[in-house]
């Protein structure tokens, strides 16, 4: 069986940046083990799957190499990117039906919006195991599907070094390390990030939509902002602008198709 298969790399507007995802679009649903297969073989934070079930539907599943997840933001940016780019789409919006429920994305000026579930953070005791993991003492610790490290500084983000047997020990899905942009690093950005998901097979992701869904509330509340500009700072980084709006978070943010081709399994 002949598949087509993208690679899409989000939240960049140029190649080699930003977060690559896998893009196989599918008229029906392969089994589950294929889908794991494919992902593992692609080897990528993400590769999603979609089956059109309307006009502008869609069914969506994210898996990483190891497990599938329940929400990943760049690979529906990606799927966004493929369908407007490559297969033709028009509608003013797409919607797309996940295990988070239904995810609306618009196109506007070449940049992607996507709609996504607040996940608010409640606030934890300082916890020694996460900061030796992690490669330093956070101000804050904060739990929602992820725990988020709160440090004073982008320095001291950008010199986490963590031990990821010991995070993925931990039993957390992922770990969020953020701290106020330093506008001589990071100009014009509100927050900077870095995420860790070893747990799921992933050791550091580039650009992660889902953890802005527990970021954005938190540095909204801070900063007393809605709109934010918003940096990971990962090796290979990405931006995107983001609008927190009751309980849900909007993240603007582009994306460069890479390759195109087919897959045979």
């Amino acid at each position: 069986m002949r598949l087509p298969l993208y690679q899409v790399d989000a939240f960049t507007d140029e190649v080699f940046r930003g977060n690559p995802a896998a893009v196989c679009p599918l008229e029906t649903w392969l089994p589950d083990a294929t889908m794991q297969g494919i992902a593992s073989e692609n080897n990528l934070a993400e590769t999603a799957f979609f089956v059109q079930t309307g006009p502008a539907q869609y069914h969506l599943r994210w898996f990483t190499p190891e497990v599938e997840v329940d929400l990943c933001g760049h690979a529906t940016l990606a799927s966004a990117a493929v369908l407007y780019e490559k297969l033709r789409q028009d509608a003013p919006a797409v919607t797309f039906d996940t295990r988070s429920g239904a995810l609306k994305v618009t196109r506007d000026d070449g940049a992607y919006t996507l709609d996504l579930p607040a996940r608010r953070a409640r606030p934890l005791p300082p916890d020694r195991h996460v900061a030796v993991a992690l490669g330093g003492e956070p101000a804050e610790l904060w739990l929602a599907r992820d725990c988020m490290a709160v440090y004073t500084t982008e320095a001291e983000v950008l010199a986490l070094t963590p031990d990821m047997s010991k995070l993925k020990a931990l039993g957390v899905f992922g770990f969020i390390a953020t701290a106020p942009a330093d506008q001589t690093r990071s100009p014009g950005a509100d927050f900077v990030s870095r995420f860790f998901a070893p747990a799921a097979g992933v050791a550091e992701d580039p650009v992660t939509g889902s953890a802005h869904c527990t970021l954005v509330p938190y540095w909204a509340d801070r900063l007393a902002k809605t709109t934010l500009e918003a940096r990971q700072v990962s090796r290979r980084g990405g931006a995107m602008r983001c609008v927190i709006d009751g309980n849900r978070v909007r993240l603007t943010g582009r994306a460069v198709c890479y390759f195109e081709g087919t897959i045979t399994v």
